[in-house]
């Protein structure tokens, strides 16, 4: 089975499962989400995120979604992972919910490449920039 893995500091990736759950229904009981607490070391996270990999069949796959590239809580899960021989699990940085809720739409239906590609595209088009305008209508209500 594959499965979405969040992974963030703080408490992000708890965060973001629980609005994810609420675009994709019971598909969000194929996504995990850790986060590196305040405080914690990188060994300890490590040992909390090894234990929760023990409880999945080598035959389960992950499509890992990290806030921040290079950040220990992503490097870490991404050394276990290797060390646990999921060294092809398909691992992308700076998510976000759009970002998550296509990963999770689709993580079944396409290839890595493929769904990487989509994710990626669909992660840059969720960030805009919104102009904001004065409202004409309070003038308008002034001349009644």
């Amino acid at each position: 089975m594959k499965y979405l893995l969040l992974v963030s500091h703080g408490g992000f990736a708890e965060g973001l499962k629980t609005s994810l759950a609420m675009f994709v229904g019971e598909k969000s009981e194929r996504v995990l989400a850790i986060g590196l607490k305040d405080g914690e070391s990188s060994t300890n996270f490590g040992k909390r995120f090894k234990e929760s990999l023990s409880k999945f069949s080598t035959d389960d796959t992950f499509v890992v979604l990290g806030d921040i590239i290079g950040g220990s809580p992503l490097t870490t899960v991404c050394n276990l992972l290797a060390e646990s021989g999921r060294a092809d699990s398909l691992i992308l940085g700076g998510m976000n919910l759009p970002l998550a809720i296509n990963v999770v739409l689709q993580m079944d239906d396409l290839p890595a490449a493929k769904l990487a590609e989509i994710a990626i595209t669909e992660g840059r088009n969720a960030l805009k920039r919104m102009e904001l305008t004065a409202s004409d209508d309070d003038d308008e209500d002034e001349e009644i």
